[in-house]
């Protein structure tokens, strides 16, 4: 396959699979229940958590170390937390509320609920085709075929906690909508951000190379911000702490793999 098409490929993979998942909302009958509720998202934070540290820190980190020598974990460091940082601006400034939680942040509105949810989600979407992005605008910049391929490794793995993420969404959706065809539209409308930031992240990387180090940090401490404040909390782990916990592991076991083989 052609560099373009893969990057084409995995833009649309990582959209593609949050639609698929969207639409279970029209073949089950009831919400999730709680044990597969905590499977799902535990699967996709461990996805996520392999993902920032093999994709995107551990290159950032290889990267620096051709321009800063003894000091290449700066860019990492910095990056990270500066993905936490962005993350926690944005939280104080999009109205939206944590399903997990019940918590509401942002600035006053009169939004709905249904819509409030909707930003929450497409919010935290923003890290994965941010990440996606400044993958393949690497590889692009760098002008390897194997970066490529490792990059599409990464959109496989998101677009795989993808799914199961879009059904997490879609279907308590629909209780708080009232209609599946409104939250099927609001599950596959919160994963259209992931191929319009993947675009953006993109040109970023493409163009600015002596960034991509501190870019591949941002979306790792932006993504590893969302497993934090609202995977863990939605997966409700505690109440299933063995399910739980086996869902992370197997999901970062499977993003691991797909970067090794495909890296």
């Amino acid at each position: 396959m052609s560099t373009t098409g893969m990057t084409v490929l995995g833009f649309i993979l990582i959209f593609a699979a949050t639609t698929a998942g969207a639409a279970l909302v029209f073949f089950f009958k009831k919400d999730l229940s709680p044990r597969l509720n905590t499977l799902f998202l535990g699967f996709a934070a461990g996805v996520m958590v392999a993902a920032s540290v093999w994709s995107l820190l551990i290159p950032a980190i290889e990267q620096a170390g051709e321009s800063y020598g003894s000091w290449s974990l700066l860019p990492a460091l910095v990056g990270f937390l500066a993905g936490g940082l962005f993350l926690v601006l944005v939280d104080k400034v999009v109205p939206h509320v944590h399903q997990g939680t019940d918590e509401e942040e942002g600035l006053p509105c009169r939004l709905c609920r249904p819509a409030k949810l909707f930003f929450a989600v497409t919010i935290h979407n923003v890290p994965e085709g941010l990440a996606v992005g400044f993958a393949f605008g690497a590889a692009a910049a760098a002008g390897e075929y194997g970066g490529f391929v490792s990059a599409l490794g990464l959109a496989i793995g998101m677009a795989i906690q993808n799914f199961p993420e879009g059904a997490a969404v879609a279907l308590p959706m629909r209780a708080a909508s009232g209609s599946r065809v409104k939250a099927f539209l609001y599950g596959a409308g919160s994963g259209a951000v992931e191929p319009v930031f993947a675009v953006v992240g993109y040109f970023l990387a493409a163009n600015l190379a002596a960034a991509q180090p501190w870019l591949l940090a941002f979306a790792a401490g932006a993504m590893i911000f969302v497993v934090a404040e609202d995977l863990i909390p939605s997966a409700h782990i505690a109440e299933h702490p063995h399910l739980g916990t086996w869902g992370v592991m197997v999901g970062f076991a499977v993003m691991m793999a797909l970067d090794v083989a495909l890296g």
